[in-house]
């Protein structure tokens, strides 16, 4: 009285080639959005990380140098991961080969 009846339902046929177009339509904005973010963030970014990659590689005795800490001076020893930097007459500080930012070109610093 209170309870329906359940009636078995069949499965849908399925679907024609129209639906599968359909769905690679909805698809398409997400795949362009990726491709451009591609070309417009991370590409761009990777060529930055090569380029700094080789300007440390680079870094030779007595270039000078600007580092992310606005530390500038001259190189004046170099190690694997540290290089000491020489900011004042006698005065030298160690820091991370990471954190240079810039070669500043000679004569800059006096």
């Amino acid at each position: 009285m209170f309870i329906s009846s359940a009636f078995a339902q069949t499965a849908p046929a399925a679907a024609p080639a129209g639906d599968m177009m359909s769905s690679l339509t909805s698809m398409l904005p997400l795949v362009l959005m990726f491709v451009v973010l591609y070309f417009v963030m991370i590409r761009p970014q990777m060529k930055k990380q090569k380029e700094h990659r080789a300007m440390i590689e680079a870094l030779a005795k007595g270039d000078e140098i600007a580092t992310a800490g606005g530390l500038l001076g001259k190189v004046s020893k170099l190690g694997d991961g540290y290089l000491s930097l020489e900011i004042a007459n006698g005065v030298e500080v160690q820091v991370q080969r990471s954190a240079v930012i810039q070669v500043l070109p000679k004569g800059t610093i006096k």
